[in-house]
């Protein structure tokens, strides 16, 4: 065996050996929980923008970008842009013809300027709307035509109803080896007085929504190594890879 054959076998073995330490899996979750108490997500920039994301969760997608090369990455969800922005930098390393299509119901003018104005700007669109509307859908898949290989990231509406709709309505564009990524099924491990504002809570959540869309569709799988590798991750099950055109 040579030494990047062996490397890569101990890496898989270790994290065989993490997804078997459900002490480590509960510590996670109980780090994530409280420090959510603190916004921790908020913290971070990319490239000087706001990316509401965990640092590994951040990782794990450019694991997947680099790896798929997608000509596309279709996210539910803008906020301030970093992620969109996140996307744009991966590929822009890989090159070529990619770009990032990011969907929000309420894109605030000055989140937008800022995406505007950025150096990656040229690799990110924008519609505004809601991400399961017809007029939307079908503004998507007219942006998808042609391209080979699309991501889904889904990060709007935490609802049962909302994100079950956009697996829906979203799956047809993802072929293996890519990948639906669906964030914050940490919701349903959480508290049911977590986030008292929100329509979402342990029973109306993105993981109930993957299960219940795992009952008619056979498409896809959980990469249970992902979460497995990451621990701490808002998408515990949410990281769907594509195993069936």
């Amino acid at each position: 065996m040579n030494p990047i054959e062996e490397f890569n076998s101990q890496k898989a073995e270790n994290i065989r050996e993490l997804g078997k330490d459900s002490k480590l899996k509960d510590l996670s979750l109980e780090w994530m929980l409280h420090s959510s108490q603190h916004k921790y997500t908020y913290n971070f920039n990319w490239l000087g923008v706001p990316i509401i994301q965990l640092p590994q969760d951040i990782i794990a997608l450019q694991e997947l970008i680099w790896s798929i090369k997608p000509e596309l990455i279709v996210e539910t969800g803008i906020a301030h842009g970093g992620s969109l922005i996140f996307h744009a930098s991966i590929l822009e390393l890989i090159g070529g013809n990619r770009m990032v299509l990011g969907i929000d119901i309420d894109i605030r003018e000055h989140n937008r300027k800022i995406i505007e104005q950025h150096p990656l700007s040229k690799r990110i669109r924008m519609i505004e709307g809601s991400s399961i509307s017809e007029e939307v859908v079908k503004q998507v898949y007219m942006v998808a035509e042609g391209k080979s290989s699309v991501m889904v990231i889904l990060d709007s509406n935490h609802t049962h109803q909302h994100v079950l709709m956009e697996l829906q309505l979203y799956q047809s564009l993802v072929h293996t080896p890519s990948y639906i990524v669906v964030m914050d099924t940490t919701i349903e491990e959480a508290p049911d007085n977590f986030q008292p504002d929100r329509p979402w809570n342990k029973k109306n959540n993105p993981k109930t929504a993957v299960h219940e869309f795992f009952k008619t569709n056979t498409r896809f799988e959980v990469d249970a190594n992902i979460e497995n590798k990451l621990q701490i991750t808002t998408a515990r099950h949410g990281y769907l890879r594509c195993i069936k055109d």
